[in-house]
């Protein structure tokens, strides 16, 4: 299976419990197509080069996964109509 890496950026304004709920919904649409999250990176709340969705801040995470592209694809679905994701990028990892 290809190897990718997924960065993606959830809402800063949620609390540590909503973000870490939304967090784990988002791993469990890879997880549950068939990837598998070899690692996690949380890089936390930075601030955004400009506005998105009216928030100038983000809390950043960084997977590195192994799938198929159909769990990328569900990804980038669900992704694009998930209002508490304010941006998501997958790139293939050549590690």
């Amino acid at each position: 299976m290809p190897k990718y890496e997924v960065m993606y950026i959830v809402r800063d304004d949620l609390d540590e419990a909503a973000r870490q709920e939304t967090i784990a919904k988002l791993h469990a649409i890879l997880t549950d197509n068939g990837a598998e999250i070899r690692n996690v990176n949380e890089w936390g709340s930075r601030e955004l080069a400009y506005e998105i969705k009216d928030q100038r801040k983000g809390y950043y995470v960084v997977l590195k996964i192994t799938a198929e592209a159909k769990a990328i694809n569900e990804f980038d679905r669900l992704g694009k109509i998930n209002p508490l994701l304010l941006r998501h990028l997958v790139t293939i990892d050549k590690d």
